[in-house]
């Protein structure tokens, strides 16, 4: 037996404004049984949540080259 997908999640490369959005919702509108498409608003949560965690990358890249350079 096969499972089932009921929907995906699209992420985009990086937030684009509402009214730029148009082209590319409307693309996906035009796939073969998506039946809604709803934008996921980028929020100050979004957008905190985003930089600690390209902060703590930041820090482990800090850390492993400082590891292949120290003696």
């Amino acid at each position: 037996m096969t499972d089932r997908h009921s929907g995906y999640v699209v992420v985009l490369e990086k937030d684009i404004r509402e009214d730029d959005a148009e082209g590319i919702i409307d693309a996906i509108k035009m796939v073969k049984g998506v039946l809604t498409v709803k934008p996921v608003e980028a929020t100050v949560g979004f957008v905190i949540e985003r930089e600690r965690v390209k902060a703590e990358y930041a820090n482990k890249l800090h850390d492993a080259i400082l590891s292949v350079l120290s003696p």
